[in-house]
This record gives structure tokens, sequence and C-alpha cells, in this order.
């Protein structure tokens, strides 16, 4: 079954003068235009393309791959707007379309925005909405605590960051608790913190419990090597100074350095902590 929106891999039917027809084992099939064949191939060839519909609502195949994918969120740059919609570029021939009526505000052209990219079911075309939270879930959750997981960052709030949980659910990642620089469109990997009861859930973006002292540890050592086995902090340090040279919270950075100590990897002094 060919699927709109997706990878789809297909069988080289047959050539024609405008190109390829590919095939599915039900036997359905669609046009791969001649600018996208590959320059080595054999009928009876499986080959991958993406499947959508072209200026002509035509259904087409590509061998490009785009930004997004269908049941999928990407940051995409508006590269026309007018009063019916936005134009989006998705890295294909034909911009994405983002009707008026699902965008959170009016976009501006040149401008990037979070999008969900759905099949409308009246027109049967790709389309996109930046009303994202409708396309999120919290129900049914069966993460544990600590697991991996990759967030899309959609959007800065009061509180911190909003995160897209893998394509499906919604996070949060707390202003205090980030360390790092983030921007909205960044893709990377965070940790389930908290399960709420109303179905929120707490991110965080180091591993959670024990597993986050190694790389704290680590960074402590490596601060100490490259600074003659001396440094002027230790318990006293405030939680600027922490946060500004080891992009960690005093909480993280006290427990840490508890385990060197622990292990006799470090002294600690009224001046400082020197490498053992």
């Amino acid at each position: 079954m060919i699927v709109l929106g997706t990878l789809n891999t297909l069988t080289i039917l047959r050539e024609t003068s405008v190109g390829l027809f590919l095939g599915d084992e039900e036997g359905t099939d669609i046009l791969l235009p001649n600018k996208y064949v590959p320059l080595h191939y054999d009928l009876g060839d499986s080959i991958s393309v993406f499947c959508y519909l072209d200026h002509e609502e035509r259904p087409v195949a590509t061998t490009l791959t785009p930004f997004v994918m269908r049941h999928q969120f990407q940051l995409l740059r508006a590269v026309e707007v007018n009063q019916i919609g936005a134009f989006m570029d998705w890295g294909l021939e034909k911009h994405l379309f983002v009707p008026y009526k699902e965008q959170r505000q009016k976009m501006i052209a040149g401008q990037s925005y979070v999008v969900y990219c759905y099949l409308d079911e009246k027109s049967f075309r790709l389309v996109g909405s930046n009303k994202i939270d409708k396309f999120l879930s919290n129900e049914g959750l069966s993460y544990p605590v600590g697991t991996s997981v990759s967030v899309l960052i959609s959007r800065k709030s009061d509180l911190g960051w909003d995160a897209i949980i893998d394509h499906k659910h919604k996070g949060l990642l707390y202003e205090n608790e980030v360390f790092t620089p983030l921007h909205v469109g960044q893709e990377t990997t965070a940790y389930i913190k908290h399960l709420r009861p109303d179905g929120k859930i707490d991110l965080q973006l180091k591993p959670v419990g024990v597993e986050a002292l190694a790389p704290a540890a680590e960074l402590i050592l490596n601060y100490l090597s490259e600074h003659g086995g001396n440094m002027p902090y230790g318990d006293f340090s405030t939680p600027q100074e922490l946060q500004a040279v080891f992009q960690m919270s005093k909480k993280t950075f006290k427990k840490a350095l508890g385990t060197l100590y622990k292990d006799k990897k470090v002294t600690l002094s009224p001046d400082g902590t020197q490498l053992i």
C-alpha cells in the first residue's frame, strides 16, 4: 500500500518518457519523474521514495527526503504568506501549506515555526498546523522515570521550555534546571524526571539519579586537571558561580564532589578543592 507523507519502498515496474512507474504489492503504481530517476537501476529493483501530491494534485514520488513527514513535528521557515495561509519550506519543490486557521498567530514570511504535518481528509493533501497542542496527548503514558527520550523544543514559556516527546507527548524543562543554551526547533535528548498525576511530564537534560553524577564528577576532574589540580570552588561556592563555571546546579555539584571525596580522588579545604 502506497502511503502519502512517508517513505515507501516500491518496485520499479516500467520506464516511460516522463519517468519511472513504481508499484506496491497491491498493484498500485505511482510516477517517479525523470528528475529523480537514479543514474543506475534495473526493472524489478526496489527503491525508497517519499510520496505526496504534486502541484496538480496528482500522487507523485520523489527521492528527496523532506524535513518533516506525516505525523511529525519540525521547525520550518515560512516562504510565502497570503490571506489563505502560509507556505513552508520543507525541502520539496511544492511547499507545505499551513492554512490560516491552523496558525496560532499570523505567520510572517522569513520566520520559522514549529509545524505538525498531517493528511487533510477532505483534500487528501499533506498540510501543516502550528496549533501543535491539539496533536499531542499525555494519556496512557508508560515511561519509567529516567527513560531517555527524543525531544523537540517547541516554545519558551514562563516556566521554562516546552518540549515535544517522541512526536507524541508534551513535556517541560524547567528554566532553573537548564544550564545549557536551548532554542526553539532544537532536537536533543532528555530524561523523564516525573510523571504528574494530571498527566504532565517533567523533563531534565541530564540523566536522572546516580547516573547523573558520573558526567558531573568527570567534569570536575577535568577542570582540576586543566587548572593544576586546584580550584577555588567547593561546598561554599554560590549557585551562580557553579552554574557559570560548570553548567550544573549546586545540588548536583555537591553530590558529585562528595562522590569524588569518598573515592579519595580529591581533598577539600576552606580555600577550595585539590586533586589527589
